[in-house]
């Protein structure tokens, strides 16, 4: 009886050997295929000679039953310009990799792409094979790579920029004293990261509406395209010269432009005419001892600041539009426009005589409470007025500066087409839409995107004049 319960139990703990070793089998047929998380792995353009970011894709084993994936290959090899991760280890090819049923793996890709000496952008394409079983799937990589100048460094006599390849600056572009950086249309200048330009001298930046002229990082995966702090931005120092910048767009930065310094003696100078600013991690246009002409100014979306006007000087704001939702992304406390005639830095408080008009433009944010605070020290000059003007701006505030206001329009909704989607042109029911003076219009005849203000009963206030678009009917 004793041999027989052995028996049992021998027969019994080879059955489930058999059986354990039946579900460690792996599959053989030509039915074992792989899953992938996309079949095209895409990078956005690059710049040559700089690394891109990093992509990654999934292998994924969709049977219970485990695989052996005999190679994975780079195909391009080690002189492909891709570069391949492979579930850990930094190698362009591996091999006999076990994967677990409904199991998977992360492949992470990284690219960079040799000069062509080109304008154009390039096309590179590549390919990660995978075989199983004798049967081979592949993922594709393709990539644009853009040749690029280089300009770090000093402009120490007077510079061209034309349009072709575009340029970039990996830590400072200085423009000397009385010396002037000229800017062609369709220039485009991007920035590494924490990468500035400083003007001692003057930029002159004159774009068309076809083709502006593009300060921005040098990021350009479309993940990057509204994001902010990539580069430090402009900053143009006190000096006789006057910088100018017509049909510009500035992106992604610190502070988009700043203009003058509070601890450095004299005026800057700057006109803006048909000028983007947006997504800024502090300020747009941060002016400050200087002198600033705007019209068809745009300043979009920053955390702290659209624009300050402080201190001495003189501003003046015509057709602006200062839009400020960057709540959507953290939390805001200041608001967009600050105006102020004394400045507190650490021990010390600044004090100047300021002037700032505003004719025709918006001022508004996500805030609860007010978009615009004014600092106004008796005894300094403070000469600020608000003429055929939209502003968000809390009553307290309101009643102790109402003498600034003529003609206000404050606090009401519906203004612009899509804040979301950085629109804002007036929507069809936008209280925007005909309050502006047509005097005032007259100086800036057509808006940022070149339409007439004058061709109706009355100018929009703001950057945008509306335009009303047909929607067609979805054909059924």
């Amino acid at each position: 009886m004793k041999s027989l319960k052995y028996s049992i139990l021998l027969i019994l703990l080879s059955w489930m050997i058999v059986v354990s070793c039946e579900k460690e089998k792996y599959l053989v047929t030509g039915d074992a295929k792989l899953a992938f998380s996309t079949d095209t792995v895409m990078f956005d353009t690059i710049f040559t000679t700089f690394g891109s970011t990093t992509q990654a894709f999934k292998v994924i084993n969709p049977s219970v039953n485990p695989v052996e994936i005999s190679s994975i290959v780079l195909a391009g090899g080690d002189q492909s310009f891709y570069r391949l991760n492979i579930d850990g280890e930094m190698v362009n090819k591996a091999q006999n990799i076990s994967l677990r049923g409904q199991d998977s793996i992360y492949i992470f890709v990284e690219v960079t792409i040799d000069p062509n000496g080109v304008d154009q952008p390039m096309v590179v394409k590549d390919s990660v094979v995978f075989t199983v079983d004798g049967v081979s799937q592949d993922v594709d990589l393709v990539a644009y790579g853009q040749d690029v100048i280089l300009l770090d460094g000093v402009i120490s006599k007077p510079r061209t920029l034309l349009p072709g390849k575009p340029f970039l600056v990996l830590n400072a572009l200085t423009v000397n004293k009385n010396q002037q950086l000229t800017i062609q249309p369709g220039v485009k200048i991007h920035f590494h990261k924490d990468a500035f330009c400083w003007v001692e001298g003057a930029i002159n930046a004159v774009g068309t509406v076809e083709n502006p002229i593009v300060f921005e990082g040098d990021r350009l995966e479309k993940m990057y395209s509204d994001v902010p702090s990539q580069w430090e931005g402009i900053k143009i120092s006190p000096g006789r010269m006057s910088s100018k910048f017509e049909n510009v767009i500035i992106k992604n930065a610190v502070i988009g432009l700043q203009v003058g310094m509070l601890e450095v003696d004299g005026y800057a100078t700057a006109k803006l005419h048909n000028v983007r600013i947006e997504n800024m991690s502090y300020a747009g246009l941060f002016c400050i001892g200087s002198n600033v002409q705007a019209t068809n100014v745009l300043v979009g979306d920053c955390g702290f600041y659209g624009i300050t006007a402080l201190l001495d000087g003189n501003y003046s704001f015509t057709h602006c539009t200062v839009a400020n939702y960057w709540g959507s992304l953290t939390h805001r406390t200041s608001p967009a426009v600050l105006i102020s005639n004394s400045v507190v830095n650490g021990d010390s408080t600044y004090y100047g005589n300021i002037q700032s008009r505003w004719e025709n433009s918006v001022i508004s944010g996500d805030l609860a409470s007010s978009e615009v605070i004014f600092g106004n020290d008796p005894g300094y000059n403070f000469d600020v007025s608000f003429d055929h003007c939209y502003v968000k701006v809390s009553d307290s505030v309101y009643d102790a500066n109402s003498s600034l206001f003529q003609s206000l329009m404050r606090n009401r909704d519906t203004l612009f087409t899509d804040v979301r989607e950085y629109n804002y042109m007036p929507d069809s029911l936008s209280p925007l839409r005909g309050f502006g003076d047509r005097s005032f219009a007259e100086k800036v005849p057509t808006d940022l995107a070149n339409t007439s203000r004058l061709s109706d009963d009355g100018p929009d206030i703001g950057a945008y004049e509306y335009i009303y678009i047909e929607k067609k009917e979805e054909e059924k």
